[in-house]
């Protein structure tokens, strides 16, 4: 089949078709028209996909096929069942889809921390160039300001402040995404140096293991969010060198849409981290126990985003909006 022959024939009854489920009255003709045209839209898609794939065409017509239907059968109201989808469905799909992304960032930033936590932990007079004796006494000693951070406050209070500040850092991240995700270096390696620096601090007072218990239960899980934020703005970044088979506007729009709906997800998470951080982690609990259930929940968050997450992409999910509310676009045959 010739490609552009076929959309040149069919372009016009697409159109139309487009301009009859636009409507939201129809005269008896006119509903009679637009069934005959989504029943025709079905064939072509199926006839594209079966003997000439085209991701620009498959997907005009696969909007089109979705509007069609929601015409003639009504619209999908949004409802819990779309909130659910999304928790159970496209936010999983859009974790796997970037998995490559936010792990790689997440094993960067872990092997930077270890070396600077080594270096600083190793090197005394570093620490004795960024700060006093006094300060550091007052920061690294049981009981300090390190410790005290997670127990002076409220615990609701303290986990209201704890996931605000977690947000804006993730929101910065994707929102860097518009500068094709170059200031999030700057952010992740500011979060490098702030751990490997914890690290090498507490481990040259001989306190890694108190610095480890406050860290831990809540850390994993909030350092990971923030590795996906950045592998998100990164990858959205990317894809204006490399949008890949689709033409770059319509590659933008697709991962556009899916960084701007992960924020949803993200911001969930990182309520519960918050919630860890104000009531877990600085509790009377052993440190086993805070250190078991941080790292407990980290990997619940691994089963969800790498195995339910694989299952949804496998099974066609990208983490975008559906198709009916997707922009549309334009076929591009070449």
């Amino acid at each position: 089949m010739d490609l552009d022959v076929f959309v040149a024939a069919h372009q016009a009854e697409w159109h139309r078709l487009e301009v009859l489920s636009g409507r939201r009255r129809l005269t008896g003709e006119e509903s009679d028209e637009l069934i005959t045209l989504y029943q025709r839209a079905t064939s072509h898609l199926a006839q594209v996909q079966a003997t000439a794939p085209h991701p620009g065409v498959e997907g005009r017509l696969t909007t089109l096929v979705v509007r069609g239907r929601n015409a003639v059968a009504g619209a999908r109201a949004a409802s819990w069942r779309d909130a659910a989808r999304y928790f159970t469905v496209s936010f999983p799909a859009l974790l796997y889809r970037a998995r490559r992304w936010w792990l790689t960032v997440g094993a960067v930033s872990f092997v930077l921390s270890a070396v600077i936590a080594w270096w600083i932990g190793t090197h005394p007079e570093i620490v004795r160039a960024i700060m006093s004796p006094e300060q550091y006494e007052q920061l690294t000693k049981s009981g300090g300001e390190f410790e005290s951070y997670y127990t002076d406050h409220p615990s609701a209070n303290f986990a209201a402040q704890v996931w605000t500040n977690n947000a804006w850092v993730a929101a910065k991240c994707l929102i860097s995404a518009v500068l094709l995700g170059i200031p999030v270096l700057l952010i992740l390696l500011t979060n490098v140096f702030n751990l490997g620096g914890g690290i090498g601090m507490m481990a040259s007072a001989d306190h890694l293991q108190l610095f480890l218990g406050l860290l831990i239960p809540h850390g994993l899980l909030e350092l990971t969010a923030i590795f996906v934020a950045g592998g998100l703005s990164l990858r959205l970044g990317w894809t204006v060198i490399d949008p890949g088979p689709c033409t770059r506007a319509v590659a933008l729009a697709e991962e556009g849409r899916a960084v701007i709906g992960s924020v949803i997800g993200l911001t969930v998470v990182l309520m519960v981290t918050g919630f860890i951080e104000g009531f877990v982690t600085g509790s009377a609990l052993p440190s086993w126990l805070r250190i078991g259930m941080g790292i407990a929940v980290e990997a619940l968050f691994l089963v969800y985003a790498l195995v339910l997450g694989k299952r949804a992409a496998t099974g066609g999910e990208i983490g975008d909006v559906e198709a009916a509310d997707r922009t549309d676009h334009q076929p591009m045959v070449g």
